[in-house]
């Protein structure tokens, strides 16, 4: 994903919980993590923010006036939410590019 630094718009993750082989509704909020690419490691406590389910997309809301404002650069995104006594991380293929 490329996105102007001054635009305002979704970043989109497909997430599906299943249980018994059957996709469930995830009654928690999907948490986001925006990490710059040259970060290593896994996301700290402090760096989860809270995004919104759109049917299967779990989303976050980037740029100003969203819930997180990035600089340019490069970006990996980190998804969890929980799922029962789970609670799934996951870092997402791809990076995202502001410019």
């Amino acid at each position: 994903m490329e996105i102007a630094a001054t635009s305002t718009e979704y970043v989109r993750v497909t997430a599906r919980s299943k249980a018994a082989g059957s996709v469930i509704t995830v009654a928690a909020p999907p948490k986001f993590a925006i990490l710059p690419a040259s970060r290593t490691g896994n996301p700290e406590v402090d760096d989860w923010v809270t995004g919104e389910w759109s049917g299967t997309w779990a989303r976050l809301l980037l740029g100003p006036g969203g819930t997180v404002t990035l600089d340019p650069g490069e970006y990996v995104v980190w998804l969890s939410w929980a799922a029962g006594t789970e609670a799934p991380v996951y870092r997402t293929s791809g990076t995202i590019t502001v410019y």
